[in-house]
Formats: C-alpha cells, structure tokens, sequence
C-alpha cells in the first residue's frame, strides 16, 4: 500500500512527510457498513485498512492524489463506501 502512494507522489510536486498502515484496522463498524451498503454482497477479500500519508503540497496536488490512491485500491468503481478523508 506505501508503494502506492510512493508511486503516485512521485508523479506530482509533493512531498511523503509520514506514512502509517493499521493493519488490521480498528474499526468493528466497518464490516457492518458493507453489508448494509452492499446488501447480499460478499465482502469477498476486502478488509478494512486504515492508511496514514502525510504529505506537503498544494491542495490541488493532495486532491489528485487522494482521488489516484482511491481508484487505485479501489477500482471497481463507483465507490459506494465511504472513504474518511482528512486533510491537517
């Protein structure tokens, strides 16, 4: 998952100021959303995973970044979970 993130700020004007990965994540609500969300729908693999990236940029440059990091581990698309994003 860092290397992703690696990959993608390579590609941009933006600087990895810290990178943290909870795995597994806390977050017990997390399996109870998908199956409200996705109702008769195996969760398959997925799991939640919580990802940490603290990064100086532009805001410009952290929203395209946040939106290639999503569609990249999350491909399917579209993204019927909810992602909390917060920016410092």
């Amino acid at each position: 998952m860092t290397k992703l993130v690696e990959t993608a700020v390579a590609a941009r004007s933006a600087r990895i100021v810290g990178v943290t990965v909870v795995d597994p994540c806390p977050y017990d609500f997390l399996e109870q959303q998908w199956a409200v969300e996705n109702p008769g729908h195996d969760s398959g693999t997925r799991r939640p995973v919580e990802l940490r990236v603290r990064l100086t940029c532009s805001l410009r440059t952290w929203r395209s970044l946040r939106r290639t990091v999503l569609t990249s581990l999350c491909p399917e698309g579209p993204h019927t979970c909810t992602v909390p994003w917060t920016a410092l």
